[in-house]
């Protein structure tokens, strides 16, 4: 059979490509702890007793005793699997593939009391002599299986290695034998196939499939048990030597085709580490994939200002840090003894430096130029009395594409290839009504709609809760010129 490349574009070289998994390590580390704990950190909470809600893959008889898993991009929902497709480029003939997969494995912490007897009893919360408490809870430990294949390999039939983690016990004696903390981790099996379809001379489709192979647990027993024998936060690193992938979200144009056909499986592969200087509007490409069970932009970065993981991705740094400096110091003593990464969150926030914490105010990342009208010279500044004067969000109209846009203008949304928010790139082609047009501070315009088949869409516009876009991310339409339902009573 021919060599699985010739030579072509510039790569990393060998002995840097392992690397490229490193720099993704605190993104990944996010994807891997988000939702393990959330605030106030503590046992007691509510939120922080329903856990592990992504990329969870339990075994296939428990988890669809009531019927099939039903595919989506996203790992947001249990399965007993999860599958990655991605388009991989070639680039030379002895082009290495290596991929990592990443999950939790759950780890029961139970505290012991020590009997009369010398024997122990299980209990809830122990209390030692030196004031620490220590309570029982679910922790979890980091798994990481690698593996590396040539894609000449590959190309001529699927690898699959077994990924599971075993069984384990660890047993920590208490200060004055007044009990002991004992650790239990139950055997995880699964398998990961890696093979790869020929789509041209330098091109194939790549597939990464994780299935949960244990034996299922009772069908009565609930979630929380079930879990001890899943892979929880399940993500994989996809990388190598002598190969590029790209971006499924922004793939090139000769590629959109074979992009649209991948088929991602409570998975989301997105391009890793920094943007390549190739990266266009002609598409984007990178030498390292994150397949996440969160929906992610390519490129995804932990902003340098954050000092350290809150367990929470989608909330704000700073409003985490004051809330969780304000916990009395009762609750900050349950959110110790709930469990270590709670009380490492305790630590950082305890002592942060104060130069520190005025980062998590917020950051320029880049600005761009700006070319609004030039304003009549007596409309005062933004922030002075009078300066919303003449502006009606309701009347107010932009021009696009030579047509006045304005409340109850008809529109088909285009969200922007690069930049977009990534909820907005899921209503490409949607049409949708005008609502009004805002005018930012910084001199910017947005148009907030409503979607024609959004049943909800009345009610939307009655509380004021729209979608936004920019005036270069909505075409105009006729009034009829819709190939989408209107929402009942408009």
């Amino acid at each position: 059979m021919a060599s699985a490349a010739t030579t072509g574009a510039k790569d990393l070289p060998s002995d840097q490509a392992p690397r490229a998994f490193e720099q993704l390590g605190a993104v990944a580390d996010a994807v891997l702890y988000e939702g393990y704990l959330l605030y106030p950190y503590r046992r007691s909470s509510a939120k922080n007793r329903v856990r592990w809600q992504f990329g969870v893959l339990f075994p296939r008889d428990w988890v669809e005793q009531n019927g099939p898993v039903i595919p989506g991009v996203s790992g947001s929902a249990d399965s007993w699997y999860q599958q990655t497709e991605c388009l991989l480029r070639i680039r030379r003939p002895d082009a290495l593939l290596r991929v990592r997969l990443r999950y939790l494995q759950m780890q029961r912490k139970q505290v012991e009391r020590t009997r009369r007897d010398g024997g122990h009893r299980a209990v809830e919360s122990l209390l030692t002599d030196d004031g620490t408490v220590h309570l029982t809870f679910d922790e979890a430990v980091p798994c990481e299986v690698d593996i590396a294949v040539p894609v000449d390999d590959l190309l001529q039939g699927e690898r699959t290695v077994t990924t599971g983690a075993a069984a384990g016990l660890d047993v920590e004696a208490l200060p004055q034998d007044v009990g002991r903390v004992v650790r239990r981790r139950e055997e995880v099996r699964a398998s990961t196939t890696v093979s790869a379809e020929r789509l041209g001379e330098n091109l194939c489709r790549l597939r990464v499939r994780t299935v949960n192979t244990g034996p299922a647990p009772d069908p009565r027993t609930l979630r929380d048990e079930a879990l001890r024998r899943a892979l929880i936060a399940t993500h994989t690193l996809i990388g190598g030597d002598g190969v590029e992938f790209a971006s499924l979200i922004d793939p090139p144009e000769d590629l959109r085709a074979h992009a649209d056909a991948c088929r991602n499986e409570f998975s989301f592969p997105v391009l890793g580490g920094e943007p390549a200087e190739s990266d266009s509007p002609a598409g984007a490409v990178g030498h390292v994939l994150l397949a996440s069970p969160i929906i992610l932009p390519d490129h995804p970065q932990v902003a340098p200002e954050s000092p350290g993981d809150l367990h929470d991705a989608g909330e704000i740094d700073e409003i985490l840090t004051l809330r969780t400096m304000l916990l009395t110091d009762e609750e900050k003593r349950e959110a110790r003894a709930t469990d270590p990464r709670a009380a490492a969150i305790l630590d950082r926030v305890d002592t942060m430096p104060t130069e520190v914490f005025e980062r998590l105010h917020g950051a320029i990342r880049s600005l761009s130029p700006v070319t609004p009208p030039t304003p009549p010279a007596e409309r005062p500044a933004w922030w002075q009395e009078g300066a919303d004067d003449g502006l009606s969000p309701s009347t107010d109209t932009v021009l696009v594409d030579g047509v006045p846009l304005g409340g109850g203008s008809r529109v088909r949304l285009r969200p922007r290839r690069q930049g977009a928010d990534a909820q907005d790139m899921f209503l490409a082609g949607r049409t949708a009504e005008v609502a009004a047009v805002f005018h930012d501070v910084d001199g910017s315009v947005h148009l907030a709609v409503t979607l024609d088949d959004d049943p909800a869409a009345e009610l939307h516009t009655w509380y004021g809760r729209f979608h936004y876009f920019r005036p270069d991310e909505l075409e105009p339409l006729g009034s009829t010129d819709s190939d989408t339902p209107r929402s009942g009573g408009r």
